[in-house]
């Protein structure tokens, strides 16, 4: 129950230091959400937003920091 309680742990702060990442990237002017393939549709009633490119550069940057981390490690 221990290994439970410090990976929920870990998992919270990563979710902290991601959102602290994500306000600040917006602070700082980066147009994470509105780039350039990014799909918003907006209706009478209803608003259909699908960031595409935003998602492909997020993932992209994280598997470079996921890379340069196990590179250290080893």
């Amino acid at each position: 129950m221990q290994d439970f309680g410090r990976l929920l742990a870990g998992l919270g702060l990563l979710l902290l230091v991601a959102g602290g990442l994500i306000m600040l990237a917006g602070r700082a002017g980066l147009p994470l959400g509105r780039l350039p393939g990014d799909i918003a549709i907006r209706g009478k009633n209803a608003t259909f937003y699908a960031p595409i490119v935003t998602c492909i550069v997020i993932s992209i940057l994280l598997s470079l920091v996921v890379w340069i981390v196990n590179h250290f490690r080893r």
